[in-house]
C-alpha cells in the first residue's frame, strides 16, 4: 500500500530542519500532549531590536504529518519579524508541504499553534503586549482549552476535569478533579503551568488535585 504522503512531506520528515532542544531560547512553548499523540515544542532566538526570529528550533512527538510541519513552520518563521511569523497560517505549511492528507491537517494547525505561542511567550516576557490587561479567570480559563486530558485527548475544560480556577494577588489556583498520584497528574501540571506561568501578572502558579 503506497503511502499516504507526497515526497516533499517525506523529505522533511525524513530530514527534519531546525530540529532539537534549544536550552538558552528567548521563548518557548508546547501544543499537543505527548501522553495523548501528537505535540509539537517551538524555541525561538530573537533579536530584542528588530524583534526578528535569529533562531528557531522544535520539537515533535507524533506521526509524519507533525515532525513534517514543525519542519515546514521553521523554515517560513526564521528570518521573518515577530510580526510577520504571526501571520503564517496552517494553510501556507500545508501548501509549503505540497498539501496534507485531509484526515493529517490538524497537524500544521498545531505547528502554527505553537509558533504563535512561542510568540505570545516572548511577548508577555518582554513586556510586548499592547493592552497588559490583568489577568481574569476567562483568560486563564482559555489556555487551559489548549491543555490536553491526556487520557481521551480533548482539552481539560471540554472533558470537565477543572473544578475551579481562583485569580488573586498575582497567583493562579487552578483545581483539577484527579488524584494527585495518577499517572498523568505530573503531565497536567507541568502543562497548565507552563500554559498559565507567561501571563505578565502571574508570579505564580498552583496546581491542585483531587484529595
Amino acid at each position: 500500500m503506497p503511502l499516504p504522503y507526497n515526497d516533499i512531506v517525506m523529505e522533511h520528515f525524513k530530514h527534519p530542519r531546525n530540529v532539537g532542544r534549544m536550552e538558552d531560547a528567548d521563548a518557548h512553548a508546547t501544543e499537543g500532549s505527548s501522553a495523548c499523540g501528537d505535540m509539537v515544542s517551538v524555541y525561538l532566538k530573537v533579536d530584542e531590536e528588530s524583534h526578528r526570529i535569529e533562531d528557531i528550533k522544535f520539537e515533535s512527538y507524533g506521526c509524519a504529518s507533525n515532525i513534517a510541519t514543525g519542519s515546514i513552520i521553521t523554515e517560513l518563521a526564521k528570518g521573518k519579524t515577530l510580526e510577520e511569523a504571526k501571520e503564517i497560517s496552517w494553510k501556507e505549511a500545508s501548501d509549503a508541504l505540497g498539501g496534507l492528507p485531509a484526515l493529517k491537517t490538524h497537524c500544521s494547525v498545531l505547528a502554527v499553534d505553537g509558533l504563535r505561542s512561542a510568540i505570545q511567550n516572548y511577548e508577555e516576557k518582554h513586556g510586548l503586549v499592547k493592552e497588559q490587561k490583568p489577568t481574569t479567570i476567562e483568560e486563564v480559563t482559555r489556555r487551559l482549552k489548549h491543555v490536553m486530558n491526556p487520557m481521551v485527548g480533548l482539552d481539560l475544560v471540554r472533558t470537565k476535569l477543572v473544578k475551579d480556577v481562583q485569580v488573586g494577588e498575582g497567583t493562579v489556583r487552578v483545581f483539577i478533579d484527579l488524584p494527585a498520584d495518577h499517572q498523568f497528574a505530573n503531565n497536567i501540571r507541568e502543562d497548565v503551568t507552563e500554559k498559565i506561568g507567561s501571563l505578565w501578572d502571574v508570579e505564580k502558579v498552583e496546581v491542585e488535585f483531587a484529595e
